[in-house]
């Protein structure tokens, strides 16, 4: 009774492990492809879903065939087959043409997906962004445009954006699951690739898409998130118009709580983080995320939602939040009024509505 109960409890397991694995929402999912590289990249998984599902089922049906027709009824040895040219013929050709069907389709999609030759060339008026990962946040570099953001990557739909990848400190790897396969992001290199959002299904996914680190690079691994807002080129020119348009550190009103949060700023936050887009500072000494447009983010640190409340929660530990992060312990404890007004302060650190 206790073996059956095991077996039961593990059975149990494995179908819940199954049906929770198909739960997700579509911003992200790698089922739910957003842009050309994801759709690449689904054909070929179903494809080759395809191709190993027809062989598991053509051997099943055989297995049991062999069992049934050719069962042992006496003592007599069934005639054998050894040597035969038909059957040695068959078995070694089916597979070497499953195996073409195969790769000619995924070798044909990886040169295409390596091409990302017009980010190489000079004066190039393709969309470049420089990412850098951090423990455990993003940056994001936009050389041409000479801005810089943080957790928040901004891009236009349909066309493609070419990315930069580079760590600054461990390896991680850069992955927009609803958008195309993942890339490392070495320190010692830089890799580069391609995506394109697709503007329709961005719209259905509301314009937000959720990217992940995906290679284990510490305890706080699993909270390594970013958001993308993929939007139409317009929208992207205006925001980008508006960022650069932000010369100096947005001043709050003199006398305001948020004026009080932004002396605390500039006496315990301002060595480590940027309040400008046009971050002149050299990509090694940006310790911590560029905090000019931290008021029209999703999140907090990438993870909390975004409000007063969360944000003074992060501030007061993050090591509760993100342990074995880089802020722990790099400023002064704060009283409640003094989180109260950097809060206020960093809150109101708007470039576009």
């Amino acid at each position: 009774m206790k073996r059956l109960a095991k077996w039961r409890l593990i059975s149990l397991f494995g179908i819940l492990a199954l049906v929770l694995s198909g739960c997700g929402q579509p911003y992200l999912s790698t089922l739910k492809p957003a842009g050309e590289v994801a759709d690449m990249q689904y054909d070929l998984m179903k494809l080759s879903t395809l191709i190993m599902v027809g062989v598991i089922l053509i051997v099943m049906v055989i297995f049991f065939l062999v069992i049934i027709r050719f069962r042992r009824k006496n003592d007599k040895i069934p005639k054998q087959v050894e040597g035969s040219h038909k059957l040695e013929i068959i078995w070694t050709t089916v597979p070497i043409l499953l195996l073409l069907i195969l790769a000619v389709p995924t070798v044909a999609a990886t040169f295409k997906l390596a091409d990302v030759s017009p980010m190489d060339k000079k004066n190039t008026k393709a969309l470049v962004i420089n990412v850098r990962s951090h423990l455990y946040w993003w940056d994001f570099e936009y050389p041409n445009q000479k801005i810089v953001t943080s957790q928040d990557l901004v891009v236009p739909t349909n066309e493609k954006v070419y990315f930069n990848l580079k760590s600054t400190d461990v390896k991680h790897s850069f992955w927009i699951p609803a958008v195309g396969g993942k890339l490392d992001t070495n320190t010692d290199n830089v890799n580069k690739f391609w995506l394109e959002f697709d503007n329709k299904r961005a719209n259905e996914a509301g314009n937000l898409f959720y990217g992940k680190c995906a290679e284990l690079c510490g305890p706080s691994h699993a909270l390594m998130d970013f958001k993308v807002k993929a939007i139409s080129r317009d929208k992207f020119d205006a925001w980008v118009t508006a960022m650069q348009d932000v010369k100096e550190p947005q001043k709050a009103t003199q006398g305001s709580v948020a004026a009080q949060g932004q002396e605390i700023f500039n006496q315990s936050c301002i060595g480590c983080h940027a309040v400008t887009p046009s971050n002149k500072m050299p990509e090694t000494a940006r310790l911590a995320p560029n905090l000019s447009n931290f008021g029209n983010r999703s999140r907090v640190a990438g993870v909390l939602d975004h409000n007063k409340e969360e944000l003074k929660n992060w501030i007061r530990n993050p090591e509760t939040y993100k342990p074995g992060n880089m802020m722990t312990g790099k400023y002064p404890k704060m009283s409640e009024d003094q989180l109260n007004a950097l809060a206020e302060y960093l809150m109101g650190l708007k470039v576009q509505d």
